[in-house]
């Protein structure tokens, strides 16, 4: 029985070295471990924190410079043993993945305001060519407008440089009784279609001529007193003003020139107007509507 004992202790101490051995090299591992992870930055896995880079790389793994008892194989490595041996690994690998994911988001994120300044720029851009078209469009109706204006300008010059320069438009006879100076119905309705197309109307005048048969005195008198029976009608009953209408009594005085027709008290009443009267008909030129820019 001595014996038996004497010879499992060799074997006993064998079988206790491995184990021990095994234990001071996970030990050591799992130190260095712990010391590597000290040193290096952490890395937030939060989504709503903003992911911070090391301003450095990460350092590379170290391999293990202890061999352990067994050197660099352990034919008694167990499953704890190869767990403690890949951590390091697997928490670099860990560690990649988050950066990758991190790099991921970011071109994403770089990628969607990238798309967003484009989309900005695009419309800024058609903003402008709007405002181009718009600016454009007013400059050609300022030019429009400078030539209506040219053109109104010219058409006023001529018209005051002939503004002493009637034309006769109308002109009819009144007659009446010789020592009569009252109108006939025929000769207030002859007058009345006058002073009907002289409504609304500028730069005219009406000439009165009041002719009667004899000589003298009396006959000027007579024919004056008939051009103002005329004229009274037209400022009583439509209105005309006096300012516009020239009157004269030529007694007989174009009787010895005019035909057999032309004999006896009568009054001329003519209508002349000037070119005043063709402005206000000329529409006015516009100026620009200046929009507001959006």
């Amino acid at each position: 029985m001595k014996k038996s004992f004497l010879l499992a202790l060799p074997v006993a101490a064998m079988l206790a070295l491995p184990v021990v051995a095994q234990q001071n090299t996970a030990q050591q591992t799992s130190t260095a471990t712990d010391q590597q992870y000290a040193t290096q930055p952490q890395q937030t896995t939060d989504a709503n924190t903003p992911v911070t880079y090391p301003d450095k790389q990460l350092e590379p793994l170290q391999p293990q410079t202890h061999q352990g008892f067994w050197g660099k194989m352990n034919p008694f490595a167990r499953k704890k043993y190869v767990q403690r041996q890949l951590e390091p690994i697997r928490n670099r690998t860990n560690e990649l993945d988050e950066l990758t994911v991190n790099n991921s988001r970011m071109l994403k994120d770089l990628d969607a305001r990238t798309s967003a300044g484009i989309q900005r720029a695009d419309a800024h851009a058609s903003l402008a060519d709007q405002h181009a078209v718009e600016a454009g469009n007013r400059a050609q109706l300022a030019n429009q407008t400078a030539q209506q204006a040219s053109t109104r300008l010219q058409s006023v010059s001529q018209a005051v440089g002939n503004i002493d320069q009637y034309q006769s438009i109308s002109q009819l006879e009144i007659r009446t009784r010789p020592g009569s100076t009252v109108l006939s119905r025929k000769a207030k309705e002859a007058l009345d279609g006058l002073a009907e197309t002289l409504k609304d109307q500028k730069g005219y005048i009406v000439e009165v001529q009041g002719f009667a048969p004899g000589r003298g005195s009396a006959s000027i008198e007579q024919s004056q007193h008939m051009a103002d029976a005329v004229v009274r009608y037209l400022v009583l009953n439509h209105q005309i003003p006096v300012y516009r209408i020239h009157e004269l009594g030529l007694g007989n005085a174009k009787l010895q020139a005019a035909s057999e027709s032309s004999h006896g008290s009568r009054v001329e009443v003519t209508l002349l107007r000037n070119n005043v009267g063709d402005l206000a008909q000329q529409p006015t030129p516009s100026s620009p509507s200046m929009s507001q820019p959006q």
